[in-house]
């Protein structure tokens, strides 16, 4: 009965108040309200700063990351059940079609939003050890030598966690699926189930760790063995996926790749690094470099921490598109409120970028030898507005992401007036700063690659870009398989127009 409670000594049962009962309930209530609304609030946010605890079992750092990584060795038992190893023929090609036909054509009448909405079906192909676990051993054999540099100064293994993005992908892909927290991509273990295929290559560890011949030696044998691959043959590689984010890598083979799916950190349209017909929007994905900086917390997010106007610490000498530097740090150098310096980024060089950009309101980002660096995503990851300087620069993830949001964009001829760039930043309103900065919060776990890969992390909008690609792969896959060769009618994708930054502010 309502009002009554059951005491154990007496074994009976004793009146209790109404109130005391209604009070009971509402202070139970508001707990679990207050509970339900603190998880909530931590899933909705991402909970970025509480995440990057070392007890949370994230890891945000490369070396770190592939040190647990490889004393696990995570092999499947079952994984690349189905590559082949050695030469493959037009009728394995042929019967690979006849069974992902058959696959796709289910999936189109028993899913009703499919390709549009399903989970990505990715295989990952299982290479010999010498293209993954041998090199990701090297680089962990090798990383505490940093005196090993490039001719430029740049510490190599840095440069390397930079471009780490092939081993962010990967292990997730290969994870135990009971440890994974995606659900937009899926592997699978049968290639007549893929909707892509994933090619677990690690270019530029062995471009920067091997003598070059043998580097040469070990790419030719790496396109070999992809090119021996049924699936392959039958897409001519346009729906596999190749890591080559940093523009050095893979240079002497990547001609004969060119139809696959590049991860790349830039288009670089000024062909020092990239031949025309090699790299474009429709076809590649832009993937952000590893930050080197740590996540900013809520402390040192605050505006009233940040005393300096515009901040910008690294090579001051670059070549190609990078010779706007010089010309950037003549004009403003001895500027009132701008702190500009010469440094690379070694571990030194990271204490002193980080300082200076945790207590800079903007951050300057030119163009250097390529339109990218990672100084961008360092500033996003800091709460440092970028001031982009770098007319043919294309961002990751820019069809889900707004960078106007969090950036300003500014042409190379109007930044190189006269008095033009600091009169152009002292005008932006207060209210518009703190609006980026808040932005720049909600953005930085976009750009913060981790194992577990965490959604809406690099590694998920990854696959979300890329679920956007697939019914075009799929469209040239087919239109290729029934063309004829030699016909004008031979659709090469490359439409890409222009990307030019325009001269004057853009809100």
């Amino acid at each position: 009965m309502a009002g009554r409670h059951y005491t154990a000594a007496s074994g009976t049962f004793k009146p209790r108040s109404p109130a005391l009962f209604l009070l009971l309930a509402l202070l139970a209530l508001t707990l679990l309200f207050y509970i339900f609304s603190i998880s909530t609030s931590s899933y909705s946010t991402g909970n970025l700063i509480s995440s990057r605890n070392p007890n949370s079992g994230i890891d945000y750092s490369f070396v770190s990351s592939l040190e647990k990584f490889l004393t696990k060795s995570p092999r499947s038992a079952t994984a690349g059940e189905d590559t082949v190893s050695g030469t493959t023929s037009v009728e394995d090609a042929r019967k690979l079609d006849d069974s992902i036909w058959k696959n796709e054509n289910q999936r189109l009448y028993d899913e009703p939003f499919y390709p549009a909405f399903s989970p990505l079906k990715v295989y990952v192909y299982e290479m010999p050890a010498k293209f993954t676990y041998d090199l990701l051993w090297l680089f962990h054999n090798t990383y505490k030598e940093t005196s090993n540099v490039t001719s430029n100064g740049s510490p190599v293994h840095r440069l390397i966690e930079q471009h780490s993005i092939d081993y962010w992908l990967w292990a997730d892909l290969i994870a135990p699926e009971s440890e994974r927290l995606l659900k937009n991509v899926v592997r699978v273990y049968k290639q007549e189930e893929a909707d892509l295929f994933y090619i677990p290559f690690f270019t530029t560890i062995s471009f920067f760790l091997m003598e070059k011949q043998q580097c040469k030696a070990l790419y030719r044998e790496a396109l070999k063995w992809v090119m021996d691959q049924p699936a392959w043959n039958r897409s001519e590689g346009r729906d596999h996926i190749l890591p080559v984010h940093h523009p050095w890598s893979f240079k002497s083979v990547r001609k004969f790749m060119k139809k696959a799916i590049w991860l790349l950190p830039d288009m670089d349209s000024t062909g020092n690094w990239y031949k025309p017909g090699q790299v474009y929007l429709e076809k590649d994905l832009i993937l952000p470099y590893v930050a080197n900086l740590d996540l900013c917390d809520a402390k040192c997010l605050s505006s009233s921490r940040r005393t300096t106007l515009l901040f910008f610490r690294g090579r001051l000498k670059r070549n190609a598109g990078g010779k706007i530097r010089a010309k950037l740090v003549e004009e403003l150098r001895g500027a009132d409120g701008v702190s500009i310096e010469e440094g690379t980024a070694g571990e030194g060089g990271k204490e002193a970028a980080q300082s200076g950009m945790r207590k800079s309101i903007f951050c300057l980002n030119p163009a250097g030898d390529t339109p990218s660096s990672a100084r961008l995503f360092d500033a996003i990851v800091s709460g440092c507005i970028p001031i982009i300087v770098s007319d043919e620069l294309e961002l990751p993830f820019e069809g889900i992401l707004d960078y106007r949001k969090i950036a300003l964009f500014v042409s190379s001829s109007d930044a190189l007036q006269p008095g033009w760039l600091l009169s152009f930043l002292k005008s932006v309103s207060t209210a518009q700063i703190k609006e980026m900065q808040a932005n720049l919060a909600k953005y930085a776990r976009h750009f913060l690659y981790s194992h577990p890969a965490q959604p809406l992390g690099p590694e998920d909008l990854v696959w979300r870009m890329m679920a956007g690609k697939l019914v075009n792969i799929k469209l040239h896959t087919r239109r290729s398989q029934r063309v004829v060769k030699g016909s004008r009618s031979v659709c090469t994708c490359e439409c890409r127009s222009p990307n030019v930054t325009s001269p004057g502010p853009l809100s």
